[in-house]
This record gives structure tokens, sequence and C-alpha cells, in this order.
């Protein structure tokens, strides 16, 4: 039965293994809420303390996003289809989480320059472009691309794709937008547009540390090509401000 409302396009990205330890089955990456279309909306919040002695204090640092209403009703229909064509038990919901973990652990291997650690979470050809890049980033940018998993305020999907290549092999692509709290020492000039929290930790009247708000695209790729191993990987890496 042909598939209704398909991207179809030739498609000659690397397809092999992601991360199935980031998730408690077997499955692999990921987990994912979405936003309603609405002209606003308040996307999600997170409260962030720190506590010395008896004192705790608390913030909320509080996402606000605007969707696009033709994206989010093309990627309800794009989800639906996985699960009625090519993967019954998939989850948005899990993927999302594992897709978080993924995020975060191979964020850390970026600002820690560990590229080999890469191989089978990341294509092979995009590994040799993020060495290139990191290779001419300072100290401080290097250390703004890790995302600690209690530091990621907000996860969304952007887009979801599902392909064809010219020999009739099955692809699906879930583009993932993550937004993240660094306290790296980053110039202002050089980080227009990035939007700076004041995070109260310690006692009152102590000087408050300041965190920025980065944002990251993280795009995984699976093939649902009958006898190929179920594996997710990353196909395409974003840190706004910094590896653009």
């Amino acid at each position: 039965m042909a598939l209704p409302l398909l991207r179809c396009c030739s498609c000659n990205r690397p397809v092999s293994i992601l991360i199935r330890y980031f998730t408690s089955k077997s499955f692999s990456a990921t987990r994912s809420r979405r936003l309603a279309p609405a002209a606003s909306a308040v996307c999600d919040a997170r409260q962030y303390s720190s506590e010395r002695g008896r004192h705790k204090q608390n913030q909320k640092v509080v996402v606000i996003g605007v969707p696009n209403p033709f994206i989010w009703f093309r990627t309800r229909i794009y989800l639906f289809l996985i699960r009625a064509y090519f993967d019954k038990e998939f989850s948005i919901e899990e993927f999302t989480e594992g897709a978080k973990q993924a995020f975060s652990h191979v964020s850390r291997l970026l600002s820690q320059c560990k590229f080999e650690a890469l191989e089978g979470l990341v294509a092979k050809d995009l590994i040799g472009k993020l060495e290139e890049k990191c290779a001419q980033l300072p100290l401080s940018h290097q250390r703004a691309l890790s995302a600690e998993s209690d530091e990621i305020v907000y996860t969304t999907t952007g887009d979801v794709g599902i392909y064809y290549d010219d020999s009739g092999r099955k692809y699906v692509s879930i583009l993932m937008r993550f937004w993240y709290l660094t306290s790296a020492r980053l110039p202002d000039e050089s980080m227009e547009g990035a939007r700076i929290f004041q995070v109260a930790i310690g006692e009152e009247g102590e000087r408050p540390e300041t965190k920025r708000l980065l944002t990251a695209n993280y795009e995984f790729q699976r093939e649902f090509t009958q006898d190929v191993t179920p594996d997710w990987i990353i196909t395409r890496i974003e840190h706004s401000k910094l590896l653009d």
C-alpha cells in the first residue's frame, strides 16, 4: 500500500547506529512533546535550585515559542504514519527522552573534542565536518557546546521526514530542538541574540550566577528497510552561535 503525504527524495546519507543504551527499552532513542498551534505558547518551565546549609532558592526559567502551524500539523501526520506503516510500538515520548540523553552525551563529547567516541552515534561524514569546526572554536565556545541533562530546559520536535531513495530504501528523520543553559563565559559580541538569565545560586545577598540560554538542533535518522538493523544515528548537528 502506498504511503500518503510523503516527502520523497534521493537519500544517500549514512544510516547506522544510535544509542540503544540511552533508553530503558531495546528500541533506541527518544521522547517528545509538541506545542499546540497557538500564536504564542509557553513551552516549558524548569526550576533551578541550589542549597547551602539550610538556605534554598529557586528560580523558574520559562521558554516562550511561536510554533509554525503547518509544520506542527504535518509532523502530527508523519508521526501517525510512522506508527501505522513502520513501527507500531514507536512512541514520540520515549523517543524524545532518549534524544535528550543522546544530545547531552554527544554534546559533551564534542566539547571535549573526543571525535573518535562519536563513531556509531554520529554519521561518519558529519564527524569530519564537526572536527574541522571545533578546531576553530575558542575554549569558551567549546565548553558551551556541552549540555548537561539537568541544564536542558526544553525539548521539542522540529520536523519529521519520511524518505525513499532510488533503490526503494526507506528512511525516517526526526529533527529535535533543544534549549539548554550554560555557565561558560562567552563574549557578548559573539553571542548576539542569545538570551541571558540570572539564576540565583547560593545564600541571599550573594551575586547570582549568570547563565545563557542556548539552542541546538540535532537530526536523528533511521532506515526502516526490511532486515536492516533498527538503529538511529545523528545526521545533523547545529549549535546556534557556536556551530552553525
